[in-house]
């Protein structure tokens, strides 16, 4: 079971308030997305889909008073978008554990980071030339910047917030093969 480092009843109350002023309506709004949560962590292969949309509805609490005043919309969409981020979350750490240790841990020895570098510089150019200027771009910048440059690719696509997220995901799941295949076979090939 997750902490509930978030979780006070004031909090709660005024997530209660926020999904409907009607505290039987709100109580059935939340019990509804909660359930559905269950289902999309379910559906995603999660081994523990009720701890998961227990984290995202934990999440929302914890920030109930930002979300309350800013949020304009559906409430219920506000979870489902917190859940992605949380099954991002749990994922990437699910294929970390997988990972061979010289991409999980930053160790220092010069000959790891430079095989390191040879093989990700090897997959890059494996890449046709529109994905790897995509996945290049894509991840330029840091902070403010990050997300600025971000905004102007979509633009410039013409795609929404998720499908630019979509399309790294592809091609950062497409590098991350190849290069965890080039560590593993580098050794026949110098």
């Amino acid at each position: 079971m997750p902490k509930l480092t978030a979780f006070n009843e004031s909090n709660f109350l005024k997530l209660l308030e926020w999904l409907d002023p009607d505290r039987d309506a709100a109580g059935e709004k939340y019990e509804a997305i909660r359930s559905r949560l269950i289902t999309i962590f379910r559906a995603r292969g999660c081994e523990f889909p009720d701890e998961n949309a227990d984290d995202t509805i934990d999440r929302v609490i914890g920030k109930i008073e930002t979300i309350a005043e800013n949020y304009q919309g559906n409430p219920a969409l506000y979870f489902y978008g917190v859940a992605k981020l949380v099954y991002r979350e749990k994922a990437r750490k699910r294929v970390d554990a997988e990972l061979p240790s010289v991409l999980v841990h930053e160790e220092k020895d010069q000959s790891v980071l430079e095989r390191n570098d040879r093989c990700l510089e090897k997959c890059l150019q494996k890449l046709d030339s529109e994905q790897r200027e995509f996945i290049l771009e894509y991840y330029k910048y840091e902070k403010q910047d990050k997300i600025d440059h971000r905004r102007k690719m979509m633009e410039k696509l013409g795609i929404s917030p998720e499908l630019i997220r979509l399309r790294a995901f592809r091609v950062r799941n497409t590098l991350q093969k190849c290069v965890l295949n080039c560590l593993n076979g580098e050794n026949d090939e110098t």
